[in-house]
């Protein structure tokens, strides 16, 4: 289930490696040809080599900047070119977790807030309206969608699992990083999941949002979630004493 090669994977003149995983995975691209490029959220790059050129900016145009900011990403985007030889970028999300790639021949992928690590020359990146399908843990009605032919990279909180759906499957929206765009799915409340903020859901266990797939497909599922993580190390958060 879970995919974890440490060793170098290559689709066409394209060659990268994911290590350090799952726990806190880096992907290390390599550049071989003048002006071939990899694209990544800021802030992702580790290390690079001084032949690769970078340059900050908008992509994709109004709609595409826009797109990814309903869909919670940044607004700009980091180019990596080789400019003066061949090199490489190593590029790590700022969560503790895992990082999946995927490539797509035509495909589309939704990704979940938060989940857009980097993607390849070939790929629209961009923002889609769901509806009330995308009312994902209460972040929005947004999600990241990728499509075209080139390869994605999207991060995770925690370890990743690949789930193969054929009939119906139900997985708490806290948890969900990405799934193919083959799948059918409907968000809904299901009562006493996890906590909130009420003094219902403190006595009552809540009500917590839950996506039911169906279809064929892939769904890739986080082994964390961000939320409960800070409601259980926020009584040890350090306080200011009143005099």
């Amino acid at each position: 289930m879970f995919d974890t090669p440490d060793q170098p994977d290559q689709k066409g003149d394209f060659e990268f490696e994911i290590t350090e995983r799952p726990d806190y995975a880096m992907v290390t691209v390599q550049l071989r040809r003048e002006g071939q490029q990899v694209f990544a959220e800021p802030s992702a790059m580790v290390t690079m080599s001084p032949t690769i050129q970078l340059k900050a900016g908008f992509k994709g145009g109004l709609r595409g900047t826009i797109g990814r900011a309903l869909g919670g990403e940044s607004v700009i985007i980091n180019t990596f070119t080789a400019k003066d030889g061949p090199g490489e970028v190593s590029l790590a999300p700022g969560a503790a977790g895992d990082v999946v790639h995927r490539h797509l021949d035509g495909e589309t992928i939704y990704i979940q807030r938060g989940g857009y690590l980097a993607h390849t020359e070939g790929i629209d990146l961009t923002g889609k309206w769901q509806g009330a399908k995308g009312f994902f843990s209460g972040q929005g009605l947004i999600l990241l969608k990728a499509s075209g032919v080139g390869d994605v990279f999207f991060n995770s909180y925690g370890a990743i699992l690949e789930i193969d759906v054929y009939e119906d499957y139900i997985v708490d929206t806290g948890y969900i990083v990405a799934f193919e765009e083959t799948l059918q799915y409907h968000v809904s409340i299901l009562r006493g999941l996890r906590g909130g903020g009420t003094l219902k859901s403190l006595f009552f266990g809540g009500e917590g949002l839950i996506c039911r797939f169906s279809g064929h497909g892939k769904v890739w599922v986080q082994t964390r979630y961000v939320t409960p993580f800070l409601r259980w190390v926020h009584p040890y958060r350090p306080t200011k004493k009143r005099d």
